[in-house]
């Protein structure tokens, strides 16, 4: 079952997508006002290269008697059918049940369970699967259950099918792939489709492959960086979520620049962790519209 956080029970999250026209706004914030809702954040944005407007809304619930959710999307559903929006409707104190997949490399595993164990990421973290045994005792010290899916050429589609079956059986909503070495099958992506984050060790589309930093070093390059985007069938092409670079210089190593990498590599997939559980992300056909919080 999904945890609760006492201090923001009664939020909600409200997102959409829909053509844009006047009145969008208007309609959906004088709805919560009759209905004794408080905004408590809100956001939007219009892309004038397709014409269709985005908008987040967090607002608490304020009446004496205080609705579900299932009332708000019932009451709401009227608000969104004259704008033809596509939208959705989130509990804010429902933690998003989280699968971590990772492989050797365990920077960024460790990240993110430092950050959740010190509260900073609205997240419940349900299991951790690897290719590989070397996470197991760490894992297992943090008290998350640790299942290991060694996978070869011959065994990859039994090994994607009990992935399959743990995301169903764990109520997964979100996998991350906290550097998990292995490329997902069309099936695969296809089952997580909007629901699983890759971090890559680069500024997409360039140094794709193996030992991108060592690319990067070899082309003498004066900037770093990592990008955090969804998985799709196209391999590290999917949407966008966030990236991040810090100046290096020609005195460093291509093992130093490993170090500085990995350090960019938690931040970017912690945001954008951070972002998809508190529903921040719509999808922009292949790019994002993030509203995310200024640092």
């Amino acid at each position: 079952m999904a945890k609760i956080v006492d201090h923001v029970q009664n939020k909600y999250i409200h997102l959409l997508r829909c053509p844009d026209r006047k009145g969008i706004v208007a309609a959906v914030s004088g709805y919560l006002f009759e209905n004794d809702a408080s905004i408590v954040e809100s956001s939007h944005y219009h892309d004038e290269s397709t014409g269709i407007f985005y908008m987040r809304t967090v607002f608490r619930d304020e009446g004496e008697s205080r609705g579900s959710l299932t009332a708000w999307r019932e009451g709401l559903e009227p608000i969104a059918q004259p704008f033809e929006m596509d939208w959705e409707l989130h509990d804010a104190s429902v933690k998003p049940r989280v699968l971590i997949a990772v492989s050797k490399f365990g920077h960024c595993l460790q990240d993110l369970l430092h950050r959740w164990k010190a509260g900073l990421l609205n997240i419940d973290i349900a299991a951790v699967i690897s290719n590989h045994d070397d996470m197991r005792s760490f894992v297992e010290w943090n008290g998350i259950p640790y299942h290991h899916l060694p996978v070869t050429r011959d065994s990859k589609a039994e090994q994607e099918g009990r992935i399959i079956a743990l995301v169903k059986e764990l109520d997964i909503d979100l996998v991350v792939l906290a550097r998990y070495m292995q490329i997902l099958s069309p099936d695969l992506c296809a089952f997580l489709s909007g629901k699983c984050i890759n971090i890559h060790h680069s500024f997409l589309p360039s140094f794709k492959g193996a030992k991108p930093y060592h690319q990067a070093h070899a082309r003498g390059v004066k900037m770093i960086g990592a990008t955090a985007h969804y998985v799709t069938t196209d391999l590290d092409e999917g949407p966008i979520i966030e990236q991040d670079a810090l100046k290096v210089s020609h005195m460093l190593s291509a093992e130093q620049l490993v170090n500085v990498g990995r350090d960019i590599e938690c931040a970017v997939l912690a945001r954008a962790v951070a972002w998809q559980a508190e529903h921040r992300i719509i999808m922009n056909g292949t790019k994002t519209v993030v509203f995310a919080p200024q640092r």
